[in-house]
C-alpha cells in the first residue's frame, strides 16, 4: 500500500513536471503600417544628390524624395517556451529584402531567454542593443509619430547578435529598477544595418566586441527614467588596418596614419532619458551625446578618404516629444536637434563646412551637422486605451535648410519639408 501511494505520488509529480516542459508556440501579433508621403519643396526631388561637407551625415530617406506610397512595416510577432525558465520570440518583417549589403533583413529578432533566478535572466540572439528610449523601450506600435526621432533611428535602431543579462528588483507601483549589460559583435552600428557575424565582413574576424550598460527604472507607475552607454571600436581586424591615409587637407594637427590605426575608429554613445504617460497627457525627453568613430569611418580594407573630419569627432542630441489626448482625438509634436559635430573639431585650415577646404574660399553656404526636425501631428486613435491597436497619425515635418547644396538659379543651403500620413493596425 506504501509503494503504491509512493508509485502515485511519483506518477503525478512527473507528469506535472513533463507538462511544465511542453514547448509551446504563439501568434503574439500583427504589425501593418501605410504611409504617404508629400513633398512640401521640390529640392527634396530636384536635388537628390547630397551636397559635399556636413550634408553626408544627414540621411535623407529616399522615400521623402518623392511623392509616394509605401509599405512602412509588415512585423509578425512570435514567441514560445521550451521549459518553465527558457522562452524564445521571434518578430521578421516579410516588406523587407535580403541583399548582399544587408543579408538578414527580413529576420529583425531571434531570442532565446533564460530566466534561470527570481529577478535574472539572460538574452541570446539578434535584438536592440539596450540603449535609446525610443528605440527600445517604445514599441513600433506606440510610437507617436510616423517614425522615431533622430537619435533613436541614427545610433539605437539596429539589430547586433550578442548576449544581454539583466536584473530587475522593486515594484513599478512603487519604484522598479533594471540593470543590464550586453555585449555584442558590434557589426551594426556603423550604419550597415547588417547584423552580421563577425567573420561575414569583409576584414572582419576580430575578437573585438562592443559592450553596453543601462540602468532604467519606472517609478509611481506612469514615470520611467534611465541612462546608458556603449562602447566599441572598429569592425576590422588589425591586420586588415593597412590602408590607414591621412587627406592632403588634415594640414592643421593631424593624426598620422599609425594614430589613426590606434585610434580604432573608437565608437560610443551614451544618454539619459524620461517619460510621462498619464490618460491626458505624454511627454518624453531624451539627450545623447558620443564619439561618431566608425560609423563615419577612418578605416578601411581599401585605401579611401576618412568620413569624418576630426578622429574624436563627437555628436550630440536632444529631443522632446508629447502628446495631448482627447480621446480618440491626440494633437502631437516633436522638437529633434542632432548635431554630428558639436565640438566644432577639424583638421583642415578652414572650416570645411562653409568653405572649400581645397582652396580656402568661402562658399557662401554653411553645411555645419547640426540638423533640426520640428513635427507637428494629429493622430485618430482608434482605441484611446490602447494606442498599439492602431492609428492614423498624419505629421507635418519642418527640417533645418542645411542639408542641400543649392541647385542653378538658387543662392543660400536647401533643403525641403514633408507631409506624412500613415495608417498603422495591429493585432
Amino acid at each position: 500500500m506504501k509503494i503504491s501511494r509512493i508509485a502515485g505520488i511519483a506518477a503525478l509529480l512527473t507528469a506535472g513536471f513533463a507538462s511544465a516542459q511542453t514547448p509551446t508556440i504563439k501568434l503574439d501579433g500583427v504589425l501593418l503600417e501605410f504611409w504617404a508621403t508629400q513633398m512640401m519643396d521640390n529640392n527634396l526631388r530636384m536635388n537628390t544628390t547630397a551636397s559635399a561637407g556636413a550634408s553626408k551625415y544627414y540621411a535623407l530617406d529616399s522615400r521623402f524624395q518623392e511623392n509616394t506610397f509605401a509599405v512602412k512595416r509588415s512585423e509578425v510577432y512570435l514567441s514560445g517556451t521550451v521549459t518553465d525558465t527558457i522562452s524564445w520570440n521571434i518578430m521578421f518583417d516579410p516588406n523587407n529584402s535580403n541583399t548582399t549589403a544587408v543579408p538578414n533583413a527580413v529576420l529583425q529578432d531571434f531570442v532565446l531567454t533564460w530566466a534561470f533566478a527570481p529577478g535574472f535572466n539572460v538574452k541570446a540572439g539578434q535584438f536592440k542593443m539596450p540603449t535609446c528610449y525610443e528605440a527600445t523601450l517604445v514599441a513600433a506600435r506606440e510610437i507617436l509619430f510616423f517614425e522615431r526621432n533622430q537619435i533613436n533611428r541614427r545610433f539605437a535602431d539596429a539589430r547586433d547578435r550578442g548576449l544581454w543579462f539583466s536584473y530587475t528588483y522593486g515594484d513599478a507601483k512603487a519604484f522598479q529598477g533594471k540593470l543590464n549589460f550586453a555585449i555584442s559583435n558590434g557589426t551594426t552600428d556603423d550604419g550597415s544595418g547588417g547584423k552580421n557575424n563577425e567573420n561575414t565582413l569583409a576584414g572582419s574576424g576580430n575578437a573585438q566586441k562592443d559592450f553596453t550598460v543601462r540602468f532604467e527604472s519606472t517609478f509611481l507607475s506612469k514615470h520611467k527614467a534611465g541612462a546608458y552607454y556603449r562602447e566599441g571600436v572598429t569592425g576590422l581586424k588589425d591586420s586588415s588596418m593597412v590602408n590607414a591615409t591621412v587627406p592632403a587637407t588634415w594640414t592643421v594637427g593631424a593624426p598620422g596614419a599609425t594614430q589613426i590605426k590606434d585610434n580604432k575608429d573608437k565608437t560610443t554613445l551614451m544618454g539619459a532619458y524620461y517619460a510621462f504617460n498619464t490618460s491626458n497627457f505624454q511627454v518624453s525627453a531624451e539627450y545623447a551625446t558620443g564619439l561618431l568613430g566608425r560609423r563615419y569611418a577612418t578605416l578601411f580594407t581599401a585605401a579611401a578618404a576618412p568620413l569624418r573630419e576630426h578622429l574624436d569627432q563627437k555628436f550630440t542630441g536632444y529631443v522632446v516629444d508629447g502628446a495631448y489626448k482627447m480621446g480618440n482625438h491626440w494633437i502631437t509634436g516633436r522638437y529633434d536637434m542632432l548635431n554630428y559635430n558639436s565640438g566644432d573639431n577639424w583638421y583642415t585650415a578652414t572650416n570645411p563646412y562653409t568653405t572649400n577646404v581645397a582652396t580656402g574660399v568661402a562658399t557662401g553656404n554653411d553645411y555645419s551637422p547640426k540638423y533640426t526636425e520640428i513635427t507637428l501631428g494629429y493622430n485618430y486613435v482608434f482605441i484611446p486605451t490602447k494606442q498599439s491597436a492602431g492609428k492614423i497619425k498624419l505629421d507635418y515635418v519642418m527640417r533645418s535648410k542645411n542639408f542641400l547644396a543649392p541647385r542653378a538659379g538658387q543662392t543660400g543651403e536647401q533643403g525641403g519639408n514633408s507631409l506624412v500620413a500613415s495608417l498603422m493596425w495591429s493585432y
